[in-house]
């Protein structure tokens, strides 16, 4: 699935690049703020391309509408595993760390989702902002 497509899908349901970006810089402590948002913007659009994190992003997109979960409940599971594999497969384990910080404060768009949507985008987010900041702010 292109960039464009999955993109599409997601916005579909309200989430932007501009709301996933904005909820990323919620939690960020830091200067130069535009620089880091436009770098953080070219990452996720990178990220987007990429099949695996495109299937497991369109895995919470079918879930939310096709499979009947009412609130969180506290034994649902598989939206936090799709959320940490996002976060692992893009920051590595720091990303996972940094899963569980977006995830416990469900900054911007993230308060707003359903289940299997705030952790799929919150992994997505924590994920791409911890590559962001390992040292390796170009494309891997």
């Amino acid at each position: 699935m292109k960039e464009k497509e999955l993109l599409k899908r997601l916005e579909s349901r309200g989430i932007t690049l501009d709301a996933m970006l904005e909820a990323a810089l919620k939690l960020y402590i830091g200067e130069e703020r535009e620089k880091v948002r436009e770098k953080l913007r070219e990452l996720m659009l990178y990220y987007l391309e990429d099949i695996n994190v495109g299937a497991l992003l369109m895995a919470a997109l079918l879930l939310e509408e096709n499979f009947e979960v009412e609130g969180d409940p506290v034994n649902l599971v598989a939206d936090e595993l799709i959320g940490i594999n996002i976060a692992e497969y893009i920051g590595g384990k720091m990303g996972l760390f940094n899963f569980f910080y977006y995830d416990t404060r469900k900054p911007g768009i993230l308060a707003e989702l359903p289940p299997f949507l705030d952790d799929a985008v919150g992994g997505f987010i924590s994920g791409c902002m911890t590559r962001l900041f390992q040292g390796t702010v170009e494309r891997p």
